[in-house]
């Protein structure tokens, strides 16, 4: 009952700060108290998402039957090259793991959000810390803070449930590396429960030797991983006026194709560009590779995932919807129809409504050519022609981005512009990105206040 009240409360004051500026003032002097009380800032600050990623459930064969990877045969000069996740199915044990984040917004208060909502066995969690990356494993051993939990510096987080740590200060500019450490003192492998995980994050992090090496400021580095494990998000305690905006998507989103570590995926972009306009917003990019909105494939379905990772997100006044190609790519399946598609959307812009959400749809990029067979058909191509009319002209969504006439080729364009293409003929390079987060019109995302600045 509180939290609807809170976010009633939220959703008038923002009407009002963009409808009435002249009362924008008695709006926020009705509202802060709840606010303060609910999210523990100042009368001026308040807690918000600075970054986060959606989590898969790994499951690992059973003993013995675990495949191996074999080395992938050379490729002929000019193929395309599937991109490979390094050591995605680790397991740990009495390790401490440094995973490598970027912020969006900054501020002076920090927590993190760890995870273990696949898990069926408690996970226990030896240590955590929180500092300013320098290069590689290396940390700014200044900038080093613990994290507790309720007080306490190991706890175990239940299956099924998230562990929030308690607010450590610490001055955390926007568009900045930070690592987490989370030591681990058992062994994952052995309870038989599902990892917890973000198979491709696009960014290197460290694994250590034994041992609890939380805060150290060179890592003793066993190996290697582009996995996300066990982490949800950081959140930062920012000015009032400062709020998030949740990327939901598939691989698009997720970033396949793009540079490792050179943060050029479109999300990164475009929070590139809302620092370089003053505009208080952060970027939090939940897209996952494979992903669908009406069933299960890579992670669950954008419907069944809405409320976990959109919804619940700290300061969330904005969401851009960018699913639909899997479902109508579907290998081995059912392609969808663009009717259920469409469905499908407006059950996401309905939610979002009822939370007080805005909520923006994204047209689908083009597709022809694709290297994955079977996966481009005429017919698929007339459901995302359908879809992408729908969500330009339907007026359902309260604003379009139009990712596919930023991407597609003009000289042919049910095909992406040979520049954008990451060479797969699906997803975008990193220029792509690029001209992606660049067509977005920063208008929808500012108050009647900040245009007239």
């Amino acid at each position: 009952m509180l939290e609807r009240i809170i976010n009633r409360l939220r959703n008038l004051t923002r009407r009002l700060r963009r409808a009435v500026p002249a009362v924008t003032v008695a709006g926020y002097v009705l509202a802060a108290p709840l606010l303060v009380l609910a999210q523990g800032g100042t009368d001026s600050t308040h807690w918000v998402g600075t970054w986060a990623t959606a989590l898969v459930e790994r499951r690992d064969p059973p003993p013995g039957r675990r495949p191996t990877q074999a080395p992938p045969a050379q490729p002929s000069p000019g193929a395309f090259v599937p991109i490979r996740v390094l050591n995605p199915g680790l397991h740990f044990n009495d390790q401490t793991l440094r995973q490598i984040v970027r912020t969006s917004v900054g501020g002076d208060r920090v927590r993190v959000v760890f995870s273990n909502v696949f898990g069926t066995a408690p996970l226990a969690v030896g240590a955590a810390s929180v500092a300013l990356r320098r290069e590689g494993a290396t940390i700014v051993t200044a900038s080093v803070r613990e994290l507790r939990f309720g007080g306490h510096a190991s706890t175990r987080i239940a299956a099924g449930a998230v562990l929030l740590s308690d607010p450590v200060e610490l001055a955390v500019p926007a568009l900045t590396e930070l690592a987490i450490d989370l030591y681990l003192p058992g062994q994952t492998g052995s309870s038989g429960s599902p990892v917890t995980t973000h198979n491709r994050s696009v960014q290197t992090h460290f694994v250590s030797t034994a041992g609890d090496h939380t805060g150290v400021t060179d890592l003793p580095v066993m190996t290697r991983t582009e996995s996300w494990f066990f982490l949800a998000r950081v959140e930062v305690e920012a000015p009032m006026q400062t709020s998030a905006v949740v990327a939901i998507g598939d691989s698009i989103t997720d970033g396949y194709g793009a540079t490792v570590g050179a943060y050029s995926r479109w999300p990164d972009h475009l929070a590139q560009r809302f620092q370089a306009a003053n505009l208080p917003m952060s970027v939090l990019n939940v897209g996952i590779g494979g992903n669908r909105v009406l069933t299960n494939g890579s992670g669950v379905s954008a419907l069944a995932r809405l409320d976990r990772d959109v919804l619940v997100q700290t300061g969330v006044t904005h969401v851009i919807v960018l699913e639909g190609i899997n479902d109508i790519g579907a290998r081995g399946m059912a392609r969808a129809s663009s009717e259920e598609l469409i469905a499908g959307h407006r059950q996401l812009i309905d939610r979002a409504h009822a939370r007080g959400l805005t909520i923006y749809g994204a047209t689908l990029t083009p597709f022809e050519g694709t290297v994955i067979p079977g996966y481009w058909t005429e017919e698929g191509e007339v459901t995302r022609q359908t879809l992408n009319a729908w969500i330009r002209t339907s007026g359902e969504y309260d604003g379009v981005i139009d990712f596919d006439a930023a991407t597609l080729d003009p000289t042919q364009p049910l095909w992406f512009l040979p520049a954008y293409d990451y060479s797969d003929h699906l997803h975008p390079g990193d220029a792509g990105y690029e001209a992606m987060a660049n067509t977005v019109d920063l208008n929808l995302f500012r108050t009647e206040v900040d245009r007239d600045r």
